[in-house]
């Protein structure tokens, strides 16, 4: 009892010693529950219910120790049993503690997982770090490049704004230019409408002189006709007739010139017919063309192959009196050809376009050449003058028809631009202007009414009365050319079809005639096809290099003229007296064929 009595105090002390555990064992796994709390939270459950059995075990024993000193009557039976209970609780708490250390032992291999997880997402991250430092460096480089650029941009827009600035300036400068060219212009204008008016006042003076001249010269009347005819004589003639022979006539002065009355007539007549800034000289006025062909020859050989120009030849003409002949190409010249005696002889070279010729004309006295020109104009020459005295512009594409109107003063032009201008040559001004939308090969004029070919595979007839499209004629290709017969009755028109077709301008309904031959082939978008001066023949040149002539009476091929084209033929034209046909092609040559 001593013994156990001794053991008291020890195993009280034993007890102040397991509190002091306790309290540290708790301080611990507060500290490892603060670290690790959702790791080892069943592990810590176990381990309270344990603290809890140790507790519950030390209270048993401690009481059981103490028993005997208090009543002294213990036994030591119930000692040992008493012992016993408690090494059976001890096991079980033992087992209980080796489960735990296993949970324990799962949980840190759960750990370790974690932390290898843990240390394969840092890798990841700073991988991921690596990435954003390089696009970060990218970025940098980028807003580099956009600063640099940003600098560029803005020298180019200041550039920009100086290239504006000397665009304005040359603005102004070209409107200065152009209000001096006009100037200018209107300068020529005057001093050529001065120097016109200077010899129209000569020839009126000279016309005045000759006129005295006459009314002082005596003539010679029969008295015994009754329808007295006088002439002109010289002093000679008159001292014969003062002779016996001459008995019954008798001198006196022409009532008739000498009249102060009639001569102020005739100076008011010739006076009218001076207009005030016309482009028509007095010269012009007074002549008039050839007669009309009676019986058109049909060609049969070649009377002369020149070569006429220097590069292709486009446009060929005939004057109103056969003997002139024009030519033009795209040597940028208008070359005036005397034609007599079965021969072409050079007379005159026309320069002043800035473009190929693509088409000729003369007016009714064969005076005036008017052409259309690749450089968006038409030009108006005077036979004998090589400058242009009129330059007519205004279209924005090649011109490429130019007519005489039936008014002397007004010209008619076709554009590629699709439009149809009517021209006053007085003020060089447009003064009606159709928009049709096609491409326009050729217009002819007829009294009232213009007819024009275009692209669009129609001919349209315009009034030139209300400026209105009266007619509108299907055709079965793209038109190349026009031509109208001398009395103004037929249309001739020339289809990339490789056909002619002929129709009656006054009875539209009846249809027209279309004219075809093996071999004929229009070669292009300007061939040009002619209708004979008695409108009996029909003559258009193809691309094997032959002139092609048709009967119209009959519809068949009159005859084909060939050898002398090495390539194909562009344009013919017949002389009005029916005598003549030339043909010019793109080898530059001229041909002159006839029946002689």
């Amino acid at each position: 009892m001593s013994e156990l009595s001794d053991r008291c105090p020890a195993a009280g002390g034993g007890g102040g010693a397991a509190e002091t555990w306790k309290r540290h064992i708790v301080r611990q796994l507060k500290n490892r529950d603060l670290i690790q709390y959702a790791t080892f939270r069943d592990l810590i459950g176990f381990y309270t219910r344990l603290l809890e059995k140790t507790s519950l075990t030390k209270g048993v024993m401690g009481g059981s120790i103490r028993s005997p000193s208090y009543d002294g009557s213990g036994s030591i039976s119930h000692l040992l049993h008493m012992n016993d209970q408690l090494k059976k609780s001890m096991g079980e708490l033992a087992y209980q503690v080796v489960e735990l250390q296993q949970e324990v032992k799962v949980k840190d291999c759960v750990l370790e997982q974690q932390r290898v997880r843990l240390s394969v997402e840092e890798r990841g991250r700073a991988g991921l770090f690596e990435i954003r430092q390089e696009l970060q460096g990218r970025v940098e480089q980028v807003r580099e490049d956009n600063r640099v650029l940003k600098i560029e941009y803005d020298a180019l827009l200041e550039q920009l704004r100086g290239v504006e600035a000397e665009h304005r300036l040359e603005k102004v400068k070209e409107g200065h230019l152009l209000e001096d060219m006009i100037q200018l212009k209107r300068q020529a204008a005057a001093h050529m409408n001065n120097r016109n008016e200077r010899r129209s006042r000569a020839r009126e003076a000279k016309l005045q002189r000759e006129l005295q001249a006459a009314a002082r010269s005596k003539v010679a009347v029969d008295s015994s006709s009754s329808a007295p005819a006088s002439r002109c004589t010289s002093p000679k003639e008159n001292h014969r007739s003062n002779s016996p022979e001459k008995g019954r006539a008798r001198l006196f002065r022409s009532a008739s010139v000498s009249s102060p009355r009639i001569f102020t007539s005739m100076k008011e007549l010739f006076g009218r017919k001076r207009r005030g800034y016309s482009v028509c000289s007095l010269e012009e006025e007074l002549m008039c063309p050839s007669g009309i062909c009676l019986s058109a020859r049909v060609p049969a050989r070649a009377l002369q192959v020149l070569e006429a120009h220097e590069q292709d030849i486009n446009a060929v003409r005939f004057s109103s009196s056969s003997d002139l002949l024009a030519t033009g190409g795209t040597d940028r010249v208008i070359k005036l050809w005397n034609v007599r005696g079965g021969s072409m002889t050079h007379r005159a070279t026309l320069d002043g376009s800035r473009g190929g010729i693509t088409c000729i004309d003369f007016d009714s006295t064969g005076w005036r050449i008017l052409a259309a020109s690749y450089d968006n104009s038409a030009l108006l020459w005077q036979r004998d003058e090589s400058v242009p005295k009129v330059t007519l512009t205004g279209h924005s594409r090649k011109v490429t028809a130019a007519r005489f109107s039936s008014s002397p003063h007004q010209v008619l032009t076709g554009s590629a631009d699709g439009t149809i201008r009517l021209w006053d040559l007085n003020r060089a001004a447009c003064v009606q202007e159709v928009k049709v939308g096609s491409y326009c090969s050729d217009v002819v004029c007829s009294h009232t009414c213009i007819i024009s070919g275009h692209y669009d595979c129609k001919i349209r007839v315009w009034d030139t009365r209300v400026v209105s499209c009266v007619e509108e004629l299907p055709a079965q290709g793209k038109i190349t050319s026009l031509d109208i017969s001398c009395d103004h009755r037929q249309l001739l028109s020339c289809c990339r079809d490789d056909s002619l077709q002929l129709m009656e301008l006054r009875e539209w309904s009846k249809g027209r005639t279309c004219f075809r031959a093996e071999g004929f082939k229009c070669f292009s978008d300007c061939t040009k096809a002619v209708i004979s001066p008695d409108g009996g023949f029909l003559a258009a040149g193809s691309a094997d290099g032959a002139v092609y002539i048709w009967n119209v009476s009959t519809g068949n091929l009159k005859t084909r003229l060939p050898d002398k084209h090495s390539s194909p033929i562009s344009a013919v034209s017949w002389s009005p007296s029916g005598e003549y046909v030339v043909s010019v092609g793109k080898n530059r040559l001229a041909v002159l064929w006839s029946d002689i």
